[in-house]
């Protein structure tokens, strides 16, 4: 595959992470040997922290020790600082299995990485994957009121790579009318962009009124900001809500090769949810999953994944770009 400037840039920054040279339960030559549960003696998971979260690996540590305990493989927590290290590492063979957002998924096949959904995560047991994000003002700013309100303000968004806090909303506003495109010197035309850098910031900024209006994701509104005191009930409204947008997935190389990458679905979607890992003494409490208090797995597909293709295909954001 010739590399596109993306997949050089991924490279890159993979070099930063260290994963490039880091272990490797397989190459393009051909996987290691298997145990005598047929899954290799080692798998490594790749992934990022989230906002805030000062330790990555018990986020995912019930799930490691479910993976060790039904597959024989020690599992390896492997951590890289951005998606492009985690992506590259699944492309070079470094990472077997890894959890991604949804516009990480979508840039990793875009670029070649084969890989295969496990499942995605869901907040509940009773909720499908996916989530929202919400075009936020203060309750008590009445010149805003949807997102046509947002021209001629200061918008604070997440990060021009954020799903739910900078594409869908770029989308957003471009089909409100108030936008031509997400490059940036189109968008200060119209309005002028702060990108605070996090879902908390962005919501807390537009709270302190050092922006007009913003977008954060929802559970960063409704939830999280509030249980830590940071928001009261109320303080903000809600202007606009996106369509769906697809959950984060943990996926699998398909370098594993297809009855492994099966098994590990089966596993990932039946046994990964907090239920389970509770009953198996495997974790105790409310067993929040991932760094974003995930209940459990359920089934995803590739196809899950086309809303935010066509959110790229619209909005023509450079991080869309290969």
């Amino acid at each position: 595959m010739t590399a596109t400037p993306t997949t050089r840039r991924l490279l890159a920054a993979l070099a930063a992470t260290g994963l490039l040279l880091g272990g490797c339960s397989g190459d393009s030559g051909g996987e290691a040997a298997a145990n005598e549960k047929g899954f290799p003696e080692t798998i490594v998971l790749g992934a990022i922290p989230a906002e805030n979260s000062t330790s990555l690996a018990a986020g995912y540590d019930p799930i490691v020790k479910m993976l060790e305990d039904e597959t024989g493989s020690t599992v390896e927590v492997s951590q890289a600082s951005d998606y492009a290290g985690v992506i590259e590492g699944l492309m070079a063979g470094n990472v077997d299995i890894a959890f991604l957002g949804s516009f990480g998924y979508v840039i990793a096949t875009e670029n070649g990485a084969e890989i295969t959904p496990l499942g995605a995560v869901t907040e509940t047991k009773d909720e499908e994957p996916g989530y929202y994000s919400f075009g936020i003002t203060r309750a008590d700013n009445v010149e805003i009121n949807s997102l046509k309100d947002y021209a001629g303000k200061d918008v604070c968004f997440v990060d021009p790579g954020s799903t739910s806090g900078y594409l869908y909303p770029t989308a957003g506003l471009i089909e409100a009318g108030v936008v031509d495109s997400a490059a940036e010197s189109a968008m200060s035309k119209s309005l002028k962009p702060v990108f605070a850098g996090g879902h908390d910031a962005s919501a807390l900024a537009v709270k302190n009124g050092d922006c007009d209006a913003g977008f954060s994701m929802q559970s960063m509104v409704e939830r999280t900001l509030i249980d830590s005191g940071d928001l009261t009930q109320g303080e903000l409204k809600k202007v606009w809500q996106s369509p769906k947008i697809s959950g984060s997935l943990f996926v699998a190389r398909n370098g594993l090769g297809k009855d492994v990458v099966a098994k590990l679905t089966k596993l990932m979607t039946e046994k990964a949810n907090a239920d389970y890992l509770r009953s198996q003494g495997f974790c105790e409490g409310d067993c929040l999953l991932t760094d974003e208090d995930a209940w459990g797995v359920k089934p995803a597909t590739d196809a899950d994944y086309d809303g935010v293709r066509e959110v790229c295909r619209l909005t023509q954001a450079e991080a869309c770009r290969g």
